[in-house]
């Protein structure tokens, strides 16, 4: 049997709705910046941004309470994972253009669909956490060895988002 070396950052923080969605993307900003990406990767760092507006976004609204955002860098993907209070598990809307034309809100998780490589949705401690998985280099998905797809994917790790504390980094 051999011995598995896995080497894991990551940082969790809460931020309630009087902080707003400009501090979460200011925070995330600030740990994207440690870590050892190059200029190839500028893409995936505004897609990451873009998605912690939008996740931290709907947990204000639609939990009405405090977003909880934990980022973990495994070495190949960046797992966004935010959760809320709320327990209902939110689905994707229609792709019917018509429907949806004259919406204002509605598109977040389509958003977060589009940009990341992959993404699940899972219920946690009474609540849900949303995960979503960046890899800024491409490549096959370290968790289930696919290619992710135009949809996005599904990454069906039930884990996802547990074991952190509270504005403290998590153990490697």
């Amino acid at each position: 049997m051999s011995a598995l070396s896995v080497k894991v950052v990551g940082w969790a923080r809460s931020f309630p709705v009087s902080r707003g969605v400009r501090a979460a993307r200011q925070w995330t900003a600030g740990h994207l910046a440690s870590l050892p990406w190059d200029d190839s990767a500028a893409d995936t760092v505004h897609s990451v941004l873009l998605s912690v507006s939008e996740l931290v976004t709907n947990a204000h609204l639609h939990a009405a309470g405090t977003a909880h955002l934990v980022l973990t860098w495994d070495g190949r993907c960046l797992h966004v994972s935010v959760a809320d209070s709320d327990p209902r598990l939110p689905a994707p809307r229609s792709a019917d253009g018509e429907a949806d034309a004259g919406a204002t809100s509605g598109r977040g998780l389509g958003i977060v669909t589009t940009l990341a490589d992959a993404w699940d949705i899972h219920a946690s401690h009474g609540g849900k956490a949303i995960t979503a998985c960046f890899r800024p280099y491409g490549g096959a998905d370290p968790h289930t060895g696919a290619t992710a797809g135009l949809d996005g994917g599904l990454d069906a790790r039930p884990d996802a988002g547990q074991g952190a504390g509270p504005d403290g980094p998590l153990p490697s």
